[in-house]
């Protein structure tokens, strides 16, 4: 089964929107959430349950919830609103005064802070993470490959942007060091990716 990001995206009502990350845990390497960015204003980030997805193409994700189950699923970007003590900068351009004299001039402030929703010991990755061999760069995450008996992740799809055009190449998760939030470190040099022949994929046809 195919999880792509930046796919369209159906739930039991129809189009709802695109898919923005695939959410795993690194260790176990399972497939746990998939965000999906709303089709309608405010165009929100909802952190959806792997068990709500009915099946899955390169281009296209449908799931098993209604419209109105999918807006009350927890927000993949959460705001708070944190106090601030500021400088009062126009204070110290009006009077030329030094910073020194001026530091008990200062405002308090509430600035908007915005943070990822993923849970402990997971990681979000996006359509565009960067891919590294073990001697640089060899191209971005397009997709990844899951088993759907277990949702076990088996292999990333490295498609466009790479070293070797738009050919594909499909890397076995057993060749992946480790995946950081913005980078996954292979075990491979760039020489051993060229040689590798795609992997034959089975592909969900939706209902």
């Amino acid at each position: 089964m195919d999880f792509p990001v930046n796919a369209e995206v159906y739930n039991a009502d129809g189009y709802c929107g695109r898919s923005t990350y695939v959410i795993g845990n690194p260790v176990t390497q399972t497939m746990t959430h998939l965000v999906v960015k709303e089709a309608a204003a405010p165009y929100a980030e909802r952190l959806v349950p792997i068990d709500q997805v009915v099946d899955s193409t390169p281009a296209l994700i449908r799931l098993r919830c209604t419209q109105e189950e999918l807006s009350k699923m927890d927000l993949f970007v959460e705001t708070e609103y944190v106090l601030t003590i500021l400088p009062n900068y126009e204070y110290l351009r009006d009077r030329l005064a030094l910073w020194s004299a001026a530091a008990s001039e200062t405002e308090k402030k509430y600035v908007p802070v915005e943070h990822e929703n993923i849970p402990p010991g997971e990681l979000a990755v996006h359509r565009g993470a960067q891919v590294e061999a073990t001697d640089g760069p060899v191209g971005q995450v397009d997709e990844f490959l899951v088993d759907p008996e277990n949702m076990h992740i088996t292999h990333l799809v490295l498609r466009e942007g790479h070293l070797w055009g738009r050919k594909e190449i499909t890397i076995s998760m057993a060749q992946v060091d480790r995946v950081e939030e913005e980078t996954v470190y292979l075990k491979l040099d760039k020489h051993q990716i060229e040689a590798l022949s795609p992997v034959p994929r089975m592909v969900a046809i939706p209902n």
